[in-house]
């Protein structure tokens, strides 16, 4: 028990011993000076021992091997950081000896003092803003078939050649992209394949395809050749191909027919440009097999090519060429004659005689077979057929009564006047008024 007392009655003197040294040795050392311990610092580093330029060159440079391999795409410019600045000037304007002004001017010694307000302002540096320029942005009608991409771009007429200009023609990208290829001695050589169309909209078209280094000169020396390499398309009425007509090249099959005004072009985008540049303007094409533009627009451009205008078909079939369209009740109309006609009986029996098989050279494209309506096994379905049954051709009847008599109206309205329909609509009711008052 008494060893316990003198161990713990030792530590608390101790303790009371330390703090009481600590004490005073803060307030000694407030107080009292003290003598300062020199530790050596480094005032030096990576960046201040090397210039501006070689440290720009870490960062902005690409080796050799890099470049070959197409490293260094998205590398940063090197830029002045000083831009602006001047030595001695800041915020706040001061006048030191030695460093903005001279330490002696005349006889009496410069001293070291705060600008005036027009001092600062004819001494202020002239701060030139950094000008970013604008990205070039195209409108949206002139991005072509897709805003990233060339494909579908207008690029104007081609060059004028020994003083002919190209009036009135226009050219399109079709394809422009990177192609590569690895050599044994620069290793990646890097080159651009473009094809361009150009044409007048009136039958006259030519296309090309380039390959060159550097995508600008590559499209434009595709759109000078493809006006070099001008072929005039017949049209039918200026608006469409001339018949129905199937082609290919390589593995790309093109079945094409013609169409009516106001049909529109429901085809494939190079073939839709491929006509914008040629004239036509009614035009439905199918495309099967590979669909690679080169390859599309050669099979394309073959197929109208090889059309035949309707003297050449009768002279080669040695027959009359009939047409029986529905918009003339199918009235057979003849389009040419041949100077000798053959005889029944010279027609072999496997000769191809049907119109659209010869143009297609005896091929016909596999169309999709029109699906049945869901409701026609329900017995629901005959009663709505037999309902529906009088007023099945209404439309069709009411246009061919328009387009004959001018009004809805029977073949009798001579003879029976009340034969007419009667004016439901208060449109037909005002002009029936007004024809009355006239």
């Amino acid at each position: 028990m008494a060893k316990w007392i003198f161990s713990s009655s030792k530590l608390i003197a101790n303790c009371i011993k330390s703090t009481s040294i600590a004490s005073n040795a803060i307030t000694v050392g407030l107080l009292s000076p003290q003598a300062l311990s020199l530790q050596s610092t480094r005032n030096t580093n990576f960046y201040a021992k090397r210039p501006a330029a070689q440290l720009w060159k870490s960062v902005t440079s690409v080796s050799n091997a890099g470049k070959r391999r197409g490293r260094g795409k998205g590398l940063v410019k090197a830029r002045d950081l000083n831009q602006g600045q001047k030595i001695g000037h800041g915020k706040v304007g001061m006048l030191f000896p030695g460093l903005t002004t001279p330490v002696v001017q005349g006889e009496f010694a410069v001293q070291q003092r705060r600008l005036t307000q027009q001092e600062q302002e004819n001494n202020s540096p002239k701060i030139q803003p950094i000008i970013k320029t604008k990205r070039f942005k195209l409108h949206p009608l002139k991005r072509g078939w897709s805003g990233g991409q060339p494909g579908g771009r207008t690029i104007g007429p081609p060059d004028s050649v020994d003083g002919d200009a190209f009036n009135g023609f226009e050219s399109w990208i079709l394809y422009a992209k990177p192609i590569s290829i690895m050599t044994s001695t620069m290793g990646r050589s890097k080159r651009v394949r473009s094809m361009v169309i150009t044409g007048n909209r009136k039958g006259l078209a030519g296309f090309a395809i380039v390959t060159g280094r550097e995508f600008k000169p590559a499209v434009n020396l595709a759109k000078n050749r493809a006006g070099l390499r001008l072929m005039y398309i017949e049209r039918y009425n200026n608006h469409t191909v001339l018949h129905d007509f199937f082609s290919q090249f390589g593995k790309t099959k093109v079945f094409v027919k013609q169409k009516e005004k106001g049909y529109g072009l429901k085809c494939h985008r190079v073939i839709r440009t491929c006509c914008e540049a040629i004239g036509i303007r009614d035009l439905y094409a199918k495309v099967e097999g590979s669909d690679n533009i080169l390859t599309i627009v050669k099979a394309f451009f073959i197929g109208l090519l090889q059309q035949k205008t309707f003297e050449e078909m009768a002279n080669e079939k040695k027959l009359h060429l009939v047409e029986m369209r529905k918009e003339n009740n199918y009235f057979p109309t003849v389009l040419a004659s041949p100077p000798v006609v053959r005889t029944s009986k010279e027609i072999p029996k496997n000769e191809i005689l049907d119109f659209k098989q010869y143009v297609m050279n005896g091929k016909i494209p596999l169309q999709r077979k029109k699906r049945d309506s869901p409701f026609s096994k329900l017995p629901s379905w005959q009663y709505y057929l037999r309902k529906q049954e009088r007023l099945r051709n209404q439309d069709d009847v009411v246009i061919k009564l328009r387009a004959e008599y001018g009004d809805v109206c029977s073949f009798h309205v001579e003879k029976y006047p009340e034969a007419r329909a009667p004016k439901w609509s208060k449109h037909g009711k005002k002009k029936e008024e007004e024809e009355v008052e006239t």
